[in-house]
């Protein structure tokens, strides 16, 4: 069996690790339908340290903890109210509160922050977001996710949509889907936000077959996921112009669902603005807010792996 230490990138997880994840986060699917929970994780505290806001990480992370029996310590928006605020680096952050937990959840505004982390702290590190950089934890949810609907991994067609460019969860993602064999990638995103050349040097060298389209409409009706994002106004700056031209170019509605195939689904790692319409929702094919609860069996199964291992 493996030894887990720190979540910290997807590139960490090879495709007999993943399958083991998933095998646990299925066991604790029961677990969470068994209403009585678990006390695996007594006597375990958690701390959550997030720079930036969150919603769903950050609850299923603390979901996911007292699921298992578990306590959390929380910062919500540590940038403004915790000592960082003072100018405290994030060493010594990592460091003091070590002191008072077992494993740290951490989201931060700088990328690479959550490897800095983990090179301090002598308990594990989970990354749940770092800045533009990686969101691994979720890309671990989608996966498992695309397998639960689509029922396999191999030979499968994955539109990216959106914000390519300052999305970690679609960068994760390149990386996870890099793992399995057949796989095509189609990237369709406007020109401000497109995919960055690191991730596309990546899936070539591991000979994954990707291109660009500007056609949502011919290469949904091609795939089995379409997987949308949200374009980030955080992530813009003064570019309000910029912003505004890249927002509303693709959006998944009904014309998008119409040409989809019977199995396929949409996917989003929310939260969503207008990319895609409410009248989508009601489509069995809508897969968002399932996905959403998927995070939360992948992060009881990384709690567990990391304290207490098999």
């Amino acid at each position: 069996m493996f030894q887990l230490d720190d979540v910290i990138e997807a590139q960490q997880f090879d495709r007999e690790i993943l399958a083991d994840i998933f095998e646990v986060a299925r066991e604790m699917e029961k677990i969470e339908k068994n209403s009585l929970g678990s006390q695996v994780l007594k006597g375990y505290l958690m701390a959550t340290l997030f720079y930036e806001p969150s919603t769903r990480t950050r609850l299923s992370f603390e979901s996911a903890m007292k699921r298992l029996g578990g306590e959390v310590l929380t910062t919500e928006n540590a940038r403004e109210f915790s000592s960082a605020a003072k100018g405290e680096t994030l060493e010594d952050t990592i460091r003091t509160v070590e002191g008072y937990s077992d494993i740290i959840v951490m989201r931060h505004f700088e990328s690479g922050a959550a490897k800095r982390a983990a090179a301090t702290a002598e308990i594990p590190v989970i990354n749940a977001g770092d800045g533009p950089g990686q969101h691994p934890t979720q890309a671990l949810l989608d996966v498992y996710t695309i397998d639960r609907e689509i029922g396999k991994l191999d030979g499968i067609k994955v539109a990216l949509v959106g914000d390519l460019a300052n999305g970690r969860t679609v960068r994760s993602l390149a990386y996870l889907l890099s793992k399995y064999q057949d796989v095509k990638i189609y990237f369709v995103s406007p020109d401000v936000v497109k995919m960055k050349d690191d991730i596309k040097d990546y899936l070539t060298s591991k000979r994954v077959a990707w291109e660009e389209s500007a056609d949502l409409i011919e290469v949904a009706s091609e795939c089995d996921v379409v997987y949308q994002t949200r374009i980030q106004r955080e992530r813009f700056g003064e570019r309000i112009k910029l912003y505004e031209e890249a927002r509303g170019k693709y959006i998944v509605d009904c014309d998008v669902l119409n040409v989809m195939q019977k199995h396929a689904v949409v996917m989003h790692p929310l939260p969503r603005l207008d990319e895609i319409t409410v009248d989508v929702d009601a489509d069995p094919r809508a897969a968002y807010f399932r996905q959403a609860k998927n995070g939360l069996y992948i992060r009881m199964a990384l709690l567990k792996l990391l304290l207490v291992g098999w």
